[in-house]
């Protein structure tokens, strides 16, 4: 591990470990807290949006363990969740549209929020992210409606993919 600090938190009084992360975060950690930004920003309009997501970032940057150890987080992956987030909100009108087209009478309205997030990002990595395999994106999906979404949700996220990845062969 690092090296940890001890610090006094003088507004607690407590003590905490303070440490930088050794390696960086994985693809499948990367994936997760862009899922996570694009699904705080659901919650918000115009500026907010920016705001939340640099929010994120700051959560991102700076993790308090359950310990109390304070973990920071390499600056490039702090920079790649940054501009993968700001990369697939620059592109939304275009994946809303790919979602809208394979999901047969389903408005995005009708989409759960985590959901809606979770196909952004496996659409933008299918369509715009030369580094990450279709397969790859699609599991990586499913893998996240598994972690934050209902039981019926991994089929529905699944099938919209799956249209998606027959249109492109």
């Amino acid at each position: 591990m690092g090296t940890d600090l001890q610090i006094a938190d003088l507004s607690s009084f407590h003590e905490h470990t303070v440490r930088r992360m050794e390696d960086r975060m994985t693809r499948r950690q990367l994936r997760e807290s862009i899922f996570k930004a694009l699904f705080r920003i659901e919650f918000s309009e115009g500026q907010e949006r920016k705001e939340q997501v640099e929010y994120h970032l700051q959560e991102l940057a700076e993790q308090e363990q359950e310990d109390g150890t304070i973990v920071f987080a390499k600056e490039q992956d702090v920079e790649y969740v940054r501009q993968k987030t700001a990369d697939v909100q620059e592109h939304l009108e275009e994946l809303d549209a790919m979602i809208e087209m394979n999901t047969e009478g389903w408005k995005l309205s009708r989409i759960g929020k985590a959901e809606l997030a979770i196909l952004r990002l496996a659409v933008y990595e299918m369509r715009f992210d030369p580094e990450v395999p279709q397969s790859v994106a699609i599991n990586e999906a499913v893998e996240l409606t598994k972690q934050y979404c209902d039981e019926d949700a991994r089929g529905f996220v699944n099938a919209v993919l799956g249209k998606l990845a027959k249109q492109q062969d």
